[in-house]
């Protein structure tokens, strides 16, 4: 067994090799350095000098989540044999800290905890009904009685603490078969995590996969099988959003019942077996720096930048920081390996300056950082505007919409305005073929989805359905010819009648026939920037807004008037 074991790693190390060549796109820092792990290679109890057994029910004797087990450190819930640990969740009556449970299992904490790298979990997991398997990570300082960490470190409570949920089975009832989840909690969305990514793993429960994890200073990204299918990356990162910059230690265990539902009556029980547990990380002293590297202009939109950076570095990955007049990015690739960036939420038709800079992981910098580049934000070339119309369902308020074309894609963006609504999702629908798009959450109920490699001057028909707890709404097909704009007039009234001048600098000039009207401005996104009454003559000071597009919408007793105007 020990000699297939270490053919099983040499094997392995073929493939992790034969992974980073390609998969750099999408795993930002090659970490390469075995610095632990368990192999599994002694029948009989779990290394003690590497796994602890958390037993210590929380305060009130239950474990959370409605879960109905007792964690043991008995050898029938978790023991090697064969080359492979396994964690053994069963239907016996057990009474432990003067509590009686129906259903047993184990929970091992590793004694080893680390800043950023690479979890490989070699993995059969049971997909029974009823259990809730997982591979997962806590940090250090979590303020959990009974944890191994906890008498020592533990500090903070969850989940200000961070959990990296690499694995988890048997809590998705409404996935496909097969379905394997990874998660992360934080602060900013306690309780309730919306930082969630899946995948389906082929012939789940009888075959084993592997389950990774990949933790840089700029994101997480989760792989199954070598290959990465999500990852969290905050675009500014806080506490409140990415506790992740302090030590994690790693938990395997199944949870029985609660929501993972209900446990058969026919239950016995049910095991998963683990071939190893791998951890790598970057730990050789590195004192050179980058070379090579450039960064130029990619494609250009009217609301973002495309910047490709390449550079080569001994220590094989390369941090890059991006500065302008928005803030600042950093990120990191794989050196040799040409990085896209698209920095997002530009104005349209403005100039923007990147002063780019190349270091390594360990600070040295790039000899002539940083490099200058520019790029000017093409014109908007879509269409924008409110409306009320439901096909299916009702809208209260109403909702924005908005097509732009990108070259030979349209970013088509909805915002619901209907207040009271709980758990807002969108989908888009495309009319002919019938076809429904998940739609992206970009704030609040502003959602977004792109198509791509559509043809200038051909017609497109979409609408999209916000769904949410109780009910559904569904707006109105739009027709939207690809490459053009919109007249978003809904009046017989000219602009010059309405307001002038545009392009306007400074003050916007009103002359109204009506005494009483709202007048609101947005800016392409949707985000209301202006909102004000106004009698029939009005000057209203617009120079603290960007030079840009924007939408103006003045609502009176004659009816709703839409247009653009242009900032200078």
């Amino acid at each position: 067994m020990l000699a297939m074991k270490k053919y099983l790693l040499l094997n392995f190390l073929f493939t992790f090799l034969l992974f980073t060549q390609c998969s750099f796109s999408q795993v930002d820092v090659v970490y390469s350095e075995l610095v632990w792990s368990d192999e599994f290679e002694t029948n009989g109890a779990v290394n003690a000098s590497k796994w602890f057994h958390q037993t210590q029910l929380p305060a009130g004797g239950n474990w959370f989540n409605g879960e109905v087990q007792h964690y043991t450190d008995q050898l029938t819930n978790s023991f090697v044999n064969n080359g492979f640990l396994n964690i053994v969740a069963k239907k016996e009556t057990y009474t432990n800290q003067g509590i009686t449970k129906q259903y047993t299992s184990a929970r091992l904490n590793s004694k080893f905890a680390f800043l950023y790298g690479r979890v490989d979990v070699r993995a059969k997991i049971p997909v029974a009904q009823g259990t809730w398997p997982a591979i997962w990570m806590l940090g250090k300082n979590v303020n959990e009685d009974g944890a191994y960490f906890d008498s020592q470190f533990g500090t903070t409570d969850w989940p200000a603490c961070g959990e990296i949920d690499i694995m988890e089975h048997g809590i998705t009832p409404s996935q496909p078969t097969n379905y394997v989840q990874s998660a992360l909690h934080t602060p900013s969305s306690f309780g309730n995590t919306t930082n969630i990514g899946g995948i389906i793993a082929n012939n789940l429960g009888n075959d084993f996969h592997v389950y990774s994890m990949n933790w840089s200073p700029f994101q997480i990204t989760f792989l199954l099988d070598g290959v990465p299918f999500y990852t969290y990356n905050p675009a500014v990162k806080t506490p409140n959003n990415w506790p992740f910059n302090s030590e994690q230690y790693l938990l395997l265990n199944i949870a029985m019942g609660g929501i993972a539902g209900n446990i058969p009556a026919n239950f016995n029980q049910e095991s998963m077996e683990i071939d190893y547990v791998r951890v790598y990380q970057n730990t050789t002293v590195d004192t050179e720096a980058p070379t090579n590297f450039t960064a130029t202009v990619g494609a250009v939109t009217s609301s973002t930048i495309e910047l490709l950076l390449n550079s080569n570095d001994n220590s094989g990955n390369v941090n890059y920081t991006i500065n302008y007049s928005g803030g600042t990015i950093s990120l990191a690739n794989p050196a040799g390996v040409q990085k896209s960036v698209i920095v997002p939420n530009l104005t349209p038709n403005t100039n923007y300056i990147f002063s780019v800079s190349a270091s390594d992981l360990s600070g040295n910098n790039y000899v002539a950082n940083p490099i200058v580049v520019n790029a000017t934000t093409t014109n908007v070339i879509g269409c924008s505007g409110t409306d009320t119309e439901a096909q299916q369902g009702a809208f209260t308020t109403g909702y924005n919409y908005s097509f732009e074309t990108l070259g030979n894609d349209v970013k088509i963006t909805f915002e619901m305005l209907d207040t009271g609504r709980v758990g807002v999702v969108a989908f888009l629908w495309r009319q002919n073929p019938f076809t429904e798009y998940q739609m992206t959450n970009v704030s609040g109920n502003i959602y977004t989805y792109t198509i791509t490699g559509q043809t200038i001057g051909s017609t497109i028909n979409y609408a999209v359905k916000f769904a949410y707890a109780g009910g559904l709404s569904v707006t109105k097909y739009f027709s939207y010819v690809v490459g053009t704009n919109c007249n978003l007039d809904t009046n017989s009234y000219s602009q010059k009648q309405l307001f002038y001048p545009n392009p306007v600098e400074d003050v916007l000039n009103f002359d109204l026939s009506e005494t009483e009207n709202v007048v609101e401005i947005k800016d392409i996104f949707g985000k209301q920037l202006i909102k004000m009454e106004v009698g029939s003559s009005h000057q209203l000071d617009v120079s603290d807004l960007r030079t840009g597009i924007y939408f103006l919408q003045i609502k009176n007793a004659t009816g709703t008037h839409n247009s653009k105007i242009i900032k200078k």
